[in-house]
């Protein structure tokens, strides 16, 4: 495999994130060479392009929200059900926009990008303090144990899971409030937790503490004035969107690094791309792209689509949809299953896909 061309690389503009990774980037990862020219387009981020995804995303999920609370009394349960569940199924992204709101990539104006990202960050029960931490190590060490636990392989995907998530899993939100509480009363547990927050530095765990006693706060002042004035759906819609409709975001997210490879530096071989319709790639913030995202962590979501059309004859075959990419993720896991040591390979071009022992 041929290293990048130093020449057609250009550094992108750095945000805090993209600094942190900088800072301490051990791994040589292989990155599809890119004019520079080009790629310094691509970087550029827009206050109006991230206004039409972030506002744009904000004003279907509160318009579904909205018209969920409204209906009631007024439709029969069934449409009510149905608004619920809509609402439900694009609330699940949030953590998609937070993540990328986290990058400082969507608006040019760096304090947009942190408002937006507590605004989203609030209803899905986010701690973006915690998931920013942990995300930075994702980019840098990408797959590679133990510096990278966000995404550890194999990952198991079963179907139970997928059903559990599908329509209502009220258990969702219990797990996510007895998160949020054990946070805010200081509490890290766990071996990536106790990583990015060691107990020897106190001064780390602050922010995530005071944001997680900020939910807990807000959401409980939600509950109290909706069942003093009687809109007692209002925190169903709020708070309780996490354990409505998971089914669309769980086909989507989980397609990012399953059944591929670990501790290997190329994100072509550890991150999956995959073509979808406009409607879920808005909703999905544009994350099907996840080989490109993670090769110029700093191009803004809404140029990524851009940029894989730059790098896509370096990239594995491309699967077309969601069926597509779920009947090669299956095929993928139905092996590995029989053969529990094999590793899938991507086919790169001019090669075929394997898998190695």
């Amino acid at each position: 495999m041929k290293p990048s061309d130093p020449r057609l690389i250009e550094e992108p503009p750095l945000t805090e994130f993209t600094e942190a990774v900088r800072k301490a980037r051990m791994i040589a990862w292989y990155r599809t060479p890119v004019p520079t020219a080009e790629l310094k387009r691509l970087h550029e981020r827009s206050d109006w392009l991230g206004a039409v995804q972030t506002v744009g995303y904000l004003l279907v999920l509160v318009g579904l929200g909205v018209a969920a609370c409204v209906s009631l009394g007024r439709l029969p349960w069934w449409g009510v059900a149905g608004l619920l569940f809509a609402y439900g199924t694009v609330a699940h992204f949030l953590i998609n926009g937070v993540h990328e709101l986290g990058h400082g990539t969507v608006f040019r104006t760096k304090g947009l990008n942190s408002f937006f990202c507590h605004v989203l960050a609030f209803p899905g029960w986010i701690n973006h303090e915690m998931f920013q931490a942990s995300h930075v190590r994702h980019h840098r060490y990408t797959l590679h144990a133990p510096d990278d636990l966000e995404v550890v392989q194999p990952v198991k995907l079963v179907v139970r899971d997928f059903i559990k998530g599908a329509v209502f899993n009220p258990l969702a939100l219990w797990n996510a409030v007895k998160g949020v509480v054990r946070i805010a009363r200081g509490r890290f547990e766990g071996e990536w937790e106790l990583t990015l927050f060691p107990p020897g530095q106190p001064e780390k765990r602050h922010a995530a503490m005071r944001w997680a006693r900020v939910m807990l706060a807000g959401h409980a002042t939600v509950f109290v004035v909706s069942m003093a004035t009687g809109a007692w759906l209002v925190p169903v819609v709020v708070s309780g969107g996490y354990t409505i409709g998971g089914w669309l975001f769980w086909l989507c997210n989980n397609t990012q690094h399953v059944g591929l490879q670990d501790d290997v530096p190329d994100f072509r071989l550890c991150c999956r791309t995959f073509t979808l319709n406009p409607a879920v790639r808005f909703l999905y913030w544009q994350m099907n792209y996840h080989t490109e995202h993670h090769m110029y962590a700093a191009v803004p979501c809404y140029r990524l689509a851009e940029l894989h059309g730059l790098v896509k004859h370096d990239l594995p075959p491309t699967p077309d949809g969601l069926v597509a990419v779920w009947r090669e993720i299956t095929a993928i896991l139905r092996k590995q299953a029989r053969e529990p040591d094999c590793r899938h390979v991507p086919a790169l071009p001019g090669e075929r896909a394997s898998v190695r022992s």
